[in-house]
């Protein structure tokens, strides 16, 4: 067992290069930004789609836009606002009066990576138009399904401190994006050089580093890494902590409406695998499934009530959760 696992360790170490000339290449037009970078990436090689929250000019549709530069893939911006249609986002029939014939005009949702901006801005309608998209990869047009190519990853962007003038995503929703990132202020030495860099008039070409087929390829290897049954018990503690806290000797029963569904504990097990093949490792630790746990289950912790009037976020409740848990 230790051979095949320091082989498959090797394997991983070589297959995943790719890593960090993506990371280089990304780096040359973003500053600092680390945590967005590798949770884009491990969304990207988990086949989950992401939500991305932070106020306004924090590169976030910068990233996003470097990423799929970097990538031989098609990228679309899609700008949600009150008035989008479903049509707007699909596509539609379009009528030919030739031949008295439909004809199918694709929308900009058939592409490889999709940044839905300000996605609470648009009406239920259109957010659930997007729901099968994201969850079945493929889109209905009249009476005809269309397969949607891979890879396929919708990278959503909400403003945390607009609320007028928004759709607040449902629930079920937001159980769709395997993360929620929270995006931070850069630092003061990273404020600087962004200022230095965006006012020296150069334009910064991005090379194309990667093709979609070996992601495709890195996808089937990260799912080889190997995973200790004692990390898979680990994962499936956390997720039954936000449900049963008084299982595990928590008392913050009180503070959670609803725990984390089945989802969150698939989406830590494939994001854990996803952050160890990021360090070139072929085996997940314990450190991994921590690393990304906040990512995972902070849109899927319902709180209550009395938590929201006691100013105690999910954050709160992951960080008891870990504390508590014992780690294998």
């Amino acid at each position: 067992m230790n051979t095949d696992i320091r082989l498959l360790n090797e394997k991983i170490k070589e297959e995943s290069i790719f890593v960090q000339s993506l990371i280089s290449e990304i780096g040359r037009v973003i500053v600092g930004q680390k945590y967005l970078i590798e949770r884009l990436i491990i969304g990207l090689l988990g086949n989950g789609h992401i939500l991305i929250e932070g106020v306004p000019g924090l590169a976030k549709t910068l990233a996003v836009k470097t990423l799929s530069d970097a990538i031989q893939t098609k990228f679309q911006r899609i700008q949600f606002t009150p008035d989008l249609l479903p049509a707007d986002l699909i596509g539609t029939l379009i009528y030919n009066p030739k031949d008295g014939c439909f004809s199918v005009k694709k929308g900009p949702v058939f592409a490889n990576i999709i940044l839905a901006d300000e996605i609470n801005r648009a009406p239920a309608k259109v957010q659930s138009a997007l729901l099968e998209a994201m969850q079945e990869r493929q889109v209905t047009i009249g009476q005809d399904t269309f397969k949607l190519e891979e890879p396929f990853l919708v990278l959503a962007t909400q403003n945390p401190i607009e609320q007028e003038g928004t759709y607040p995503l449902p629930e079920a929703q937001i159980d769709r994006f395997m993360l929620k990132l929270k995006v931070n202020y850069p630092d003061k030495s990273e404020e600087k050089t962004i200022m230095e860099r965006m006012t020296s008039g150069n334009t910064i070409e991005i090379k194309k580093v990667i093709e979609p087929r070996e992601i495709l390829r890195a996808r089937s290897l990260m799912y080889e890494i190997y995973m200790d049954e004692k990390v898979k018990d680990y994962i499936v503690n956390i997720t039954m902590a936000t449900r049963e806290p008084e299982k595990y000797g928590l008392k913050i029963k009180n503070l959670i409406a609803f725990g984390a569904s089945p989802r969150a504990t698939i989406f830590l097990n494939t994001a854990s695998r996803a952050h160890a093949f990021l360090r070139g490792r072929g085996y997940v630790t314990p450190e991994d499934v921590k690393m990304i746990s906040y990512d995972v289950l902070r849109h899927r912790i319902i709180l209550t009530y009395e938590a929201e009037a006691e100013e105690i976020k999910s954050e709160n409740i992951i960080q008891q959760i870990l504390d508590n848990i014992e780690v294998p």
